[in-house]
């Protein structure tokens, strides 16, 4: 596994995560396919930070979140925070529960929204169909927990799109590739191109509140399965563009990762 790293001191550390990769196991993976997980990498090259961080319990078993302060889902690219020590650990995890850590996100979302601005205050909750998703609004179960996104309209566009069909969905058993290469189902969608500024770090929380606008990520298997998706993308359209916290010098710290190739080439 190949990771960036885009900062670094004695503490702390912070890395470009690939689209793809996850961060920590979650006790759900089969064991038929090995898979990487950013935790394998940190153990690699910092033994030292095995016990740093929590810990969850799976089916009586531990498994442990070396550095790990927060997360980022699979499929979304960009900066991750890492403690590579307890007391950063602690440090930045107090940041991010007094919500003085600042992220930016870049996405693209179906069609075009009307406002240039505007703020999503709607709590999140699981959903009432898949245990792998979270809901806002109406039917939302469990604990509500509160969550605030700020968007801006960055771009306005169209470009020719293919339906996102989704291995698991019983409407289309056609694959990416297959309809890529049947021109007919291509057509000219709108899109809009989108900075997110979470106030709170829900699971799932800018693809659940675009879902709830009507807007979905672009290439949203899971939340969007059926939906659009540009014929040179091949991932999820939402990256984490920079973070901004204070490192244990009391120095604020901000560091971005480049915008990938493959998202600004639809946008264009």
């Amino acid at each position: 596994m190949r990771i960036k790293i885009l900062y670094e001191d004695k503490d702390i550390l912070v890395i470009e995560k690939p689209s793809g990769i996850t961060v920590h196991p979650d006790g759900r993976q089969t064991s038929k396919k090995k898979e990487e997980f950013i935790t394998d990498w940190v153990l690699k090259n910092y033994p030292k930070a095995k016990d740093v961080g929590e810990s969850m319990f799976f089916e009586g078993a531990e498994i442990k979140k070396p550095g790990i302060v927060h997360r980022l889902d699979q499929e979304t690219s960009g900066v991750l925070l890492l403690a590579k020590n307890k007391k950063a650990y602690e440090f930045l995890k107090d940041q991010f529960q007094n919500r003085e850590i600042k992220k930016t996100y870049v996405t693209v979302v179906e069609g075009w929204m009307r406002e240039d601005r505007g703020v999503i205050n709607k709590p999140i909750g699981r959903s009432p169909s898949d245990f792998r998703r979270r809901s806002a609004g109406r039917g939302a179960r469990g604990e509500l927990k509160e969550a605030i996104t700020r968007y801006k309209v960055l771009k306005r566009f169209t470009a020719p799109a293919y339906r996102n069909f989704s291995s698991s969905s019983h409407l289309a058993k056609q694959d990416r590739s297959h309809a890529v290469k049947n021109s007919d189902k291509l057509s000219l969608n709108k899109f809009t191109y989108l900075e997110i500024y979470p106030k709170t770090g829900r699971t799932h929380q800018i693809r659940v509140h675009m879902k709830y606008l009507n807007h979905p990520v672009l290439c949203d298997e899971l939340y969007n399965p059926l939906g659009s998706c540009p014929k040179e993308l091949k991932r999820l359209a939402l990256h984490a563009k920079s973070i901004e916290f204070k490192n244990l010098k009391g120095e604020i710290i901000k560091i971005e990762s480049p915008i990938p190739k493959e998202i600004l080439n639809i946008v264009k």
